[in-house]
């Protein structure tokens, strides 16, 4: 990769990422959320995989990640666990895979390029713009804030 295409990405990153750090939380809906449980539901039915969770593990790489997935096998981290959407924490799991699938189906890494190529894949799928922008805020967003400071940022919904 060249340094224009570096600078470029990192600018990309930074710009992203405080979006989401300086976004107020956005106000989501009973029905939205009631929405977005219901399509994830349907979305967990359709994820080919013997899915655990994990406290402790946790994928280094899109490489060792798409190793365990080749195998019908995917740990999701509880690491990467929201609780911001007042939702059943299942949901959070079934989503966290659902990005996970999406990652192998597109052949994306955990870089930014990779989590808008995961994220256009799921958001394709989504039932409504109101989740597309949840989902957005959580696979492009927040992924872009964890890269720009090196560590997760405390978790929120931003529509900005």
């Amino acid at each position: 990769m060249t340094s224009i295409q570096e600078n470029t990405i990192a600018s990309q990153v930074e710009i992203l990422a405080k979006l989401y750090l300086e976004g107020d939380p956005a106000e989501i809906s009973d029905a939205t959320l009631a929405e977005m449980c219901d399509w994830l539901w349907g979305e967990l039915q359709s994820i080919p995989l013997n899915l655990q969770f994990s406290w402790y593990e946790r994928y280094n790489n899109t490489a060792e990640m798409f190793a365990d997935i080749q195998q019908g096998h995917l740990w999701v981290s509880a690491e990467n666990y929201d609780t911001t959407l007042a939702i059943n924490p299942i949901y959070s799991f079934i989503f966290q895979a659902m990005h996970d699938d999406d990652h192998y189906l597109t052949n994306s890494n955990f870089g930014l390029q990779g989590e808008i190529t995961a994220y256009n894949a799921t958001a394709k799928r989504a039932p409504s713009l109101e989740i597309q922008k949840i989902l957005y805020s959580e696979s492009v967003l927040r992924a872009a804030a964890c890269l720009f400071l090196g560590h997760p940022p405390i978790a929120k919904i931003v529509f900005p």
